[in-house]
């Protein structure tokens, strides 16, 4: 459960965003006035941005901080999509299904969290 949380990260920041920049990804910045250029860099530095937390996230795995980071974060660009470009919700691998799953299994990270430091006082 912690390596899908965690490989989503990693994947979601290099394929759509470094190796490939997804029409999508370029949907959501150009919609915030971005020129080309502008998008694109913004757009490449969140996939470096996602690939860093993910690797932050392989390392600190057992930290309920860096968990509650990754819930906010992936609440925040759930909803900046709902405000930039709701049409995107209903698109095929949108934020709701890709999103909503992850916040689910972060949750149950942070319940698993909370068991090994209650077994370890």
């Amino acid at each position: 459960m912690v390596q899908i949380v965690i490989w989503v990260s990693i994947i979601h920041g290099f394929f759509p965003k470094l190796y490939h920049i997804a029409p999508l990804e370029k949907l959501m910045t150009g919609s915030a006035g971005f020129s080309a250029e502008v998008s694109d860099l913004i757009t490449r530095s969140a996939g470096i941005g996602e690939i860093i937390f993910g690797l932050c996230l392989l390392v600190f795995y057992k930290n309920k901080h860096i968990v509650i980071l990754n819930i906010l974060a992936l609440l925040g660009l759930l909803l900046a999509v709902v405000v930039m470009q709701p049409q995107l919700l209903i698109e095929a691998f949108n934020p709701v299904t890709t999103n909503l799953p992850l916040i689910g299994l972060s949750f149950i990270w942070l319940k698993e969290i909370k068991l090994q430091n209650n077994r370890h006082l």
